[in-house]
């Protein structure tokens, strides 16, 4: 899915949280975000993903201006076709490992037990299925995330800081994850993040400031 934002501006109050924002995405491509904090990374990324209003310019994804869509009609686009993965992880804890991964497909009225047992194994969580949250480590949980995130198989993945809460050697092992799954399904990544390690897997990394984005 390619993804162009155009002079994107967002405000709280009188407080700019960043202006003229523009970049673009390209179908298959992994773009990390990097910048201070507080410059509005994880506003930008939800902006992506229509969660956020703006205040000035456009977010297109394959063509779609998200500012002429109803809440619905952008509901529906990140059901069908985007997926995200929150820093907080966000898996339900009354659900087992399977029930959350599957969580997406039930959304869309469907049930595929083959498909997240397949997705378990690919973020080395077979045999975990039906385990609950809280008997999982936090670099076990921000797999199950990554596998709820990407059983629909979207065009587009938004991740914000998924490696923020983890050591070293977990980072590392969800990240190899990450990376493999949106490389194997043909998706776009965007991946905003304080970690330079995790920026350094992209193909592209971009800084953004109040000002915007640069190379």
């Amino acid at each position: 899915m390619s993804l162009s934002v155009r002079n994107l501006g967002k405000h709280y109050g009188e407080a700019a949280v960043f202006s003229n924002v523009s970049l673009d995405v390209a179908p298959g491509e992994f773009v990390a975000i990097v910048g201070e904090s507080g410059v509005g990374k994880s506003t930008l990324l939800n902006c992506m993903a229509g969660l956020d209003n703006w205040d000035a310019g456009s977010v297109s994804l394959d063509g779609v201006d998200l500012g002429t869509l109803s809440d619905d009609q952008r509901a529906l686009l990140r059901r069908e076709k985007v997926g995200f993965v929150f820093q907080a992880f966000h898996v339900l804890p009354h659900l087992d490992v399977a029930q959350n991964i599957a969580l997406p497909l039930l959304l869309l009225g469907q049930h595929d037990d083959a498909r997240v047992q397949a997705m378990l194994a690919a973020v080395g969580l077979e045999g975990l299925g039906e385990r609950l949250p809280q008997q999982l480590s936090g670099g076990q949980l921000q797999r199950v995330a990554i596998a709820r995130a990407l059983i629909h198989r979207p065009s587009l993945l938004l991740a914000d800081e998924p490696t923020g809460n983890l050591d070293p050697s977990t980072a590392a092992k969800v990240m190899d994850a990450l990376v493999a799954q949106t490389r194997e399904h043909g998706a776009s990544l965007v991946l905003v993040t304080h970690s330079e390690t995790a920026a350094a897997r992209a193909d592209r990394v971009l800084h953004l400031s109040s000002e915007g984005v640069s190379s």
